[in-house]
Formats: C-alpha cells, structure tokens, sequence
C-alpha cells in the first residue's frame, strides 16, 4: 500500500524568507526600527520596506527623483519634513496641490495654525469668526489676507522683470525668491528656490494662492471678469498650463531613472506619472524615434485610500505598469506601497533615512 501521505514543506528547503519577532532591546534609531519592521509583516513590513526603496533612489546618482503632495500637509505642519528633502537634495522635482503650498506659505512669513477641538467648537461659529477648518486644525481666514499682501508683492516684481507669460513653476519661483530677499526664517518655496528645485502645481486655480494671483489681474482689469467682449491679450499676464508640462518634460527627458515618492494622490500624483504616456504618445503621434521611453524605477506611495474604490489614488504600481508608467519588478522596478495616514508613516520614514545615511558616512 503507498504511503499517499503529503509532504508538507518547512518553508526552508524552498528558499522562502523568514519572518524575525521585532526586539525592542536591539532598536537603538529610526533606522533600526524600520529594518527591524521591514522584517515583520502588515503596514509595519509596507514601511520599513520603503525605507530601503528610498534609499535606493536617494543615493543612486543617476536618478531624478520626483516628491508629490496632496492632501493638507502643510497645515499638519509637515512643511519641516518637505524642506528636508529638498535641503538634502534627496528631491528634484516638487508637484504639489496649490492649497498645500498655500498654507505652506502662509506658515513660512511666520503666521499658525490652531488646534480644533470639537467639544468646545462650532463650526457656524467658528465661520462667523474667519476660522477656515481643516478636519482638527484651524486655518485663519486672516492668515490669507496677509498672504495675499506678499503674493501682489511678487506680482509687482514679475511685471517689473517684464514677465507676461507665466506658469505654476514660474510663480512659485518668484514666490521663493522674494521670501529669499524679505522674509527670515524656513518656507518650503524658499528651499526650493535656493536648491533649484521646480515646483509644479497642476490644478493652479484651485488655490486660495491662485485666487490671489487672480485678484492681482484684476486690479488693473476688472472689467475682464464680467465684460464678455474683453480679450485675453486685455490682461497684464497670461497663464500658460503647458509651459508647466514642458519644463516638467524636458526634466524627465534629461534623467538616466527615475524615482517618485507620492503622499497622498490626486491630480499630482496622476500629472507627474503620466509623463511616461506622454513621451509614449509624442512618439507614436509625431512619429519620432527619437524619444526615450520613460518609466519610474524606482516608487514609494504612502495614501491610506484602498484600490477598490477605484480612483487614480489608490491605485497600485503594479496596475500603472499597464499604463506604460512604471518598470516591471521583473526587469528591475522596485515599488513600496503604505496604507497609512502619511503624518504617522512620513516622518518615521524621513527620520529612518536621516540615521541610516548617517550611520554610512553618507
């Protein structure tokens, strides 16, 4: 009689990797935590695994390395952790919402934002005195007026360059540079002005930071705003999407690999990835052989929204693959996804990278 028993597998002789139980004892950093996470499982081994694509990226010098933010960072006063990255140069790129650096920039000329608390709160209330909530967090409506006095400011100094036609990247480069000159202490646009790293807002005009831009153009031609017979040449500057699109281009076209770390998701995340389809149609449609094909080696992604829902911010790196976006696994792409709230998983993630950079000499 055959013995018909199944062989059950120990899971050694197949090569497959072990597991190790997380020793607080033998945490001494970051760095150590998140190695010591990557080695467990769920969200902590998501995490700790980023760590090590990070790194990859930051430390590879051939690759251009693209940071996206939505969702509100900046006042849930991650701006420090954005500075960071662009200080250390572990960034190149920078595509953001417009609000996050609007708030951004209203927290680097020195103006707060508050805690909200509920159970002393109302939110009809809280309207009545120019408190703008943000989920636990409180933006003063005042903090905007103050604002809008340095954004006229920048829009006398690009009339006096004799800039007419402007982009996203252009206004936030005048912004970082007149905080350069006026303003003390840290803002994100001023780091990226010193360090020479463009920053692009896709969706502009859904900005209070464009509604200010937008009063400025008005000042000297009100009569555009309800006049249908005025004419877009009747404005003193002229907005221009694709010179965004261009330079964002030209940046890719230029770079050996390329990485992305994405908080959140939204329009900047789709903007910046679609640069890869964007080479692939000017190549089919032009018809040039000219052009590289251009996928990110090299993904982070932390965003707490699950793929089923099915929109652009929760979908995998794998599912972008088919979109032309990305290197497959197999023939070197390295990706990392955390299902987490970034403020708990950013900082741990930068402050990992920080010690463990240190530790190498780096």
């Amino acid at each position: 009689m055959s013995d018909k028993r199944k062989h059950l597998h120990t899971g050694v002789e197949d090569g497959l990797t072990p597991l190790t139980t997380l020793d607080p004892d033998r945490i001494g950093d970051f760095d150590d935590l998140l190695t010591a996470m990557s080695h467990t499982a769920f969200g902590g081994r998501a995490l700790g695994e980023a760590l090590d694509v990070l790194e990859a990226m930051v430390i590879d010098p051939e690759c251009l390395v693209v940071l996206t933010l939505s969702g509100a960072m900046t006042v849930a006063k991650m701006s420090k952790v954005i500075m960071k990255m662009i200080d250390e140069k572990w960034v190149d790129v920078v595509i953001s919402t417009g609000a996050l650096m609007a708030h951004g920039f209203i927290e680097s000329i020195g103006l707060k934002h508050f805690k909200y608390e509920p159970h002393k709160m109302d939110d009809t209330v809280l309207f009545a005195h120019g408190y703008n909530r943000v989920y636990d967090t409180l933006e003063p409506e005042a903090n905007f007026t103050q604002a809008e006095l340095v954004v006229r400011a920048v829009m006398q100094q690009i009339k006096k360059k004799g800039l007419t036609y402007l982009s996203s990247e252009i206004i936030c480069r005048e912004i970082g540079e007149y905080l350069c000159e006026h303003v003390d202490g840290p803002g994100i646009l001023k780091s990226a002005h010193e360090k020479g790293v463009p920053v692009y807002v896709p969706a502009f005009t859904d900005s209070e930071l464009a509604l200010d831009v937008a009063c400025s153009l008005l000042a000297e031609q009100y009569d555009f705003l309800l006049d249908p017979t005025k004419k877009p040449e009747d404005l003193p500057f002229h907005f221009n999407p694709f010179l965004d699109l261009f330079s964002y281009a030209r940046k890719i076209h230029g770079a050996k690999r390329l990485g992305i770390l994405t908080i959140g998701g939204g329009v900047p995340r789709n903007w910046a990835q679609q640069v890869g389809p964007f080479f692939d149609i000017m190549g089919q449609r032009l018809e040039r052989d000219d052009l590289p094909q251009r996928r990110f080696t090299y993904a982070i992604r932390i965003c707490p929204e699950p793929v089923h829902w099915g929109g652009l911010s929760g979908c995998t790196y794998q599912e972008g693959i088919s979109w032309g976006k990305f290197v497959p696994p197999q023939e070197g792409g390295r990706f990392a996804e955390v299902h987490a709230d970034a403020t708990i998983a950013w900082p741990i993630l930068v402050q990992g990278l920080m010690d463990r950079l240190r530790k190498k000499g780096r």
